[in-house]
C-alpha cells in the first residue's frame, strides 16, 4: 500500500495525523510541519526525546527579570496548578507551542505593569492564545477566592510573574523550530502524568497550595 502522503513510497507506520498509513520519510518530513501531531502519536513522543534542542543564550526571553534560587522548587505546586489550565486550553483549541508563547508573553506584559504599581491587561489578538490567557486568569482568580474563603492571601503578582517567566524560559529551551511543534506543550503533559503518579491528590485542587 501507498504513503497516504506521497503516494509513491511503501507505507510503514500509522500517522494519527493523517488519519492513515504513511512512509518514514514523510513522516520525518511532515511530524510538526505539515502534519498536526497529537502528543499520544508514539512517532512524535520518540522524535521529542532525540531532538537537539540547542539554543542561542543571547535570545533566552525575560533575562531582565531574576527568578530567585529555589522558587521554582518551593512552588512546584502552584507551577503545576498553572499548567494544568495551559495544556486544558491547548487541547481544546488545537494549539501549538507557538500559540502558548505568544499567551505568556501577554501575560507577562500583564503582569509587570501590575509590578509597577500599573494595571493593563496585554490580550492576544491570536483567539488560541486569549483562550490560553483566560484559563490562566481564570486559575489565578480560582486560587484567590479560596485564599478570600480562609482569610489568607499568600499569591503575590510577582509570584505569578516569576512562574511565567519560568515557563516562557522553558518554552523557549523547548522550541523545535517546527511550525506546528508541540514539544513544549508535551513536556508539560509528561510534568502532569508524574504528578498524578507521584500523589493520589488531585493537582487541579487550589486548596492544596493553600495552608
Amino acid at each position: 500500500m501507498a504513503c497516504a502522503i506521497c503516494q509513491t513510497r511503501r507505507e510503514k507506520r500509522h500517522c494519527p495525523g493523517v488519519n492513515g498509513e504513511i512512509c518514514a520519510i514523510c513522516c520525518g518530513e511532515g511530524r510538526e510541519e505539515t502534519v498536526d501531531c497529537p502528543l499520544d502519536c508514539e512517532y512524535l513522543q520518540l522524535a521529542h526525546q532525540h531532538e537537539s534542542l540547542a539554543k542561542d543564550p543571547e535570545g533566552m526571553p525575560y533575562t531582565d527579570v531574576s527568578i530567585p534560587e529555589g522558587f521554582i522548587d518551593k512552588n512546584y505546586k502552584l507551577l503545576l496548578l498553572f499548567q494544568i489550565p495551559i495544556l486544558q486550553a491547548a487541547i481544546e483549541n488545537k494549539a501549538f507551542d507557538s500559540d502558548v508563547r505568544e499567551a505568556l508573553a501577554s501575560l507577562i506584559q500583564t503582569y509587570k505593569t501590575l509590578g509597577s504599581g500599573l494595571y493593563y491587561e496585554s490580550r492576544p489578538a491570536n483567539p488560541i492564545a486569549a483562550a490560553i490567557v483566560d484559563g490562566v486568569q481564570g486559575r489565578v482568580a480560582e486560587i484567590r477566592k479560596v485564599e478570600d474563603e480562609r482569610g489568607l492571601h499568600k499569591l503575590q503578582d510577582n509570584h505569578i510573574l516569576l512562574l511565567l517567566v519560568f515557563l516562557s524560559q522553558l518554552a523557549y529551551a523547548l522550541d523545535n523550530g517546527r511550525k506546528k511543534g508541540r514539544s513544549f506543550l508535551a513536556n508539560m503533559a509528561h510534568m502532569m502524568d508524574d504528578a498524578v503518579a507521584d500523589s493520589p491528590a488531585n493537582p487541579e485542587d487550589p486548596s492544596l497550595i493553600i495552608s
